[in-house]
């Protein structure tokens, strides 16, 4: 059987990586894959170069793609009519209700993950194997290793295809994600960032916060992102808003000083962002 990991190059799967390469989880794994949805923070993709450097891990991090997921999304927005189609993020909702006179938040589906993440990392381990697409594949012939740590055992979830078997190591070892911060601290690692998309809905304003003041780049494109939604209302036939930030402001406009904001990573439940 080959062994993966789906490496987001967050906290937990970082922290799972450099387990196996300290001998701490076994068998070493024969490759870790990131799927690149082209948007991540600036941050992230320098945690990652560093761990494909040379001297940090013992087996090779391919890096694959969907495309960008930004900018897909930009020309889903701005093309008129059915041909405006993307993978598109689960937005928050300004739902009207049919008085016209309130409104109640919704949250839009959630596309993006299964093409830019799930079906693209299944694509690299297909190929991996060696079996060319449409070619049937024997069940059980890949464990993949997924960072979900102790405090979000909910998004655990066996795999959808009959040649995966999904193992999460870090709920073998009991360990949280403030563990895993503890475990890199010890070993004298850097924090990783958290990885997610710049616009990501699930992100907290603890993660606003911090993405706004360190990282105005990245911000920055969260807010054009932000607007942009609103402006793509015609592709949904209704009066409906959409928001990146589930206050229903604009993302420039929101005050995330009160930091009361859950995290809501637990509602990605593939398991494959934020981590």
């Amino acid at each position: 059987m080959l062994t993966v990991i789906s490496l987001g190059a967050g906290v937990q799967s970082t922290t799972m990586a450099l387990m196996a390469a300290h001998g701490e989880l076994q068998p070493t794994p024969d490759a870790a894959i990131f799927a690149d949805t082209g948007a991540e923070p600036k941050q992230v993709y320098e945690h990652l170069k560093w761990l494909r450097s040379w001297s940090v891990l013992p087996f090779p991090v391919f890096v694959v793609s969907a495309g960008n997921i930004a900018e897909d999304l930009k020309r889903g927005m701005s093309t008129v009519g059915s041909q405006g189609r993307f993978a598109g993020a689960p937005f928050f909702i300004k739902r009207m209700k049919p008085n016209g006179a309130s409104y109640e938040l919704a949250m839009g589906r959630r596309q993006c993950t299964r093409h830019y993440k799930v079906d693209t990392l299944a694509k690299e381990q297909r190929r991996l194997l060696g079996y060319a697409p449409g070619v049937r594949i024997p069940p059980k012939s890949i464990e993949v290793w997924i960072g979900i740590s102790l405090d979000e055992a909910a998004r655990a979830r066996p795999a959808r295809l009959a040649w995966q078997v999904n193992r999460h190591p870090l709920l073998e070892k009991r360990m949280t994600r403030r563990d895993c911060l503890k475990w890199l601290a010890e070993q004298g690692y850097p924090t990783p960032p958290k990885s997610a998309c710049t616009f990501c809905p699930y992100r907290n304003d603890a993660g606003w916060a911090a993405m706004k003041e360190n990282d105005p780049q990245s911000f920055a494109e969260a807010v054009e992102v932000d607007e942009l939604v609103r402006q793509g209302g015609h592709m949904r036939k209704r009066r409906n808003e959409l928001f990146v930030h589930r206050s229903l402001k604009p993302l420039a406009d929101v005050d995330f000083s009160t930091g009361d904001e859950p995290d809501l990573f637990n509602n990605e439940c593939e398991g494959m962002c934020g981590v």
